[in-house]
């Protein structure tokens, strides 16, 4: 462990990491014309619409772990940069269902590319992505995301008092 990470918490390297690989994204898709937020948008809708779906911004944002109107707005620069459309749905007309552009999928694929270049990098240290460590981590990482969190919960070592 580096210097910086000497006797830190679970909690302090969860989030260094996390402010590392956004930085790092940021950087790496910036030429493009995205940002972090914007590539987990553009990337995450082109996946679901290789899987035949067609997303309402609520789905999508329950996919990517945004707030559905961050997700709004990010939708609406997307739309105005040409790399998505939104329209209503046909089956209900409050939600906005969002789809790539032919433009937004080229775009999305090479972000895409770019990040799994990034990817490849972050997990060298753990021997590659195809390693054991990296299969192992990832499932951890898995592990902790389907975990419930709620700051309030019985679990809690700090009870409001009473």
């Amino acid at each position: 462990m580096g210097s910086a990470s000497a006797g830190a918490t679970p909690g302090f390297l969860v989030w260094r990491l996390s402010m590392k690989w956004r930085v790092a994204v940021d950087r790496a898709v910036g030429p493009l014309g995205l940002t972090h937020a914007q590539y987990s948008v553009v990337a995450s809708l082109y996946g679901m619409q290789r899987s035949g779906l067609r997303p309402s911004q609520r789905r999508l944002a329950d996919h990517t772990g945004l707030e559905p109107l961050y997700v709004s707005k990010l939708a609406r620069g997307l739309e105005s940069a040409g790399l998505l459309e939104r329209t209503r749905d046909p089956k209900d007309p409050r939600a906005v269902q969002l789809a790539l552009t032919e433009r937004g999928r080229d775009v999305t694929r090479q972000a895409i590319n770019v990040v799994q270049g990034l990817l490849r990098q972050l997990l060298e240290p753990l021997g590659g992505l195809d390693s054991p460590r990296a299969q192992a981590f990832t499932h951890e990482l898995a592990t902790l995301l389907d975990a419930p969190l709620d700051p309030f919960g019985q679990n809690s070592e700090h009870e409001p008092e009473q």
